[in-house]
């Protein structure tokens, strides 16, 4: 069973940053697309920021020009990089990965993590 498991979180002030790390446990054959969601109380869980595997990426429009997204294939980590923090951004933060755990899969899984807390207030 792949786990992602997440770091990084934590609580920060207006105009901080975060870096939130990103991993499957135990061994996989592949990953595509990772991506990072959050879930503030009381609403949806939204998109983030996505990156392929290639390094292509998307990023919601509250996201763009103050985080970034990346991934370190050697490592199967992705990374969010958080400038320029809001108390609009506190949310709980989910990471996402599209899975090939063994090489006769014929189709990736999506995986989850745990969510880590990021908390925004002065």
């Amino acid at each position: 069973q792949v786990q992602l498991v997440e770091s990084g979180g934590g609580l920060v002030q207006p105009g901080g940053s975060l870096r939130l790390s990103c991993a499957p446990s135990g061994s996989i054959f592949s990953i595509n697309v990772m991506g990072w969601y959050r879930q503030a109380p009381g609403k949806q869980r939204e998109l983030v920021a996505t990156i392929t595997s290639d390094g292509s990426t998307t990023y919601a429009d509250s996201a763009k020009g103050r985080f970034t997204i990346s991934r370190d294939n050697a490592k199967n980590t992705v990374y969010l990089q958080m400038n320029s923090l809001k108390p609009e951004d506190t949310a709980v933060y989910y990471c996402h990965a599209s899975i090939r755990k063994y090489i006769l899969d014929h189709y990736a899984r999506d995986y989850w993590g745990q969510g880590t807390q990021v908390t925004v207030s002065s």
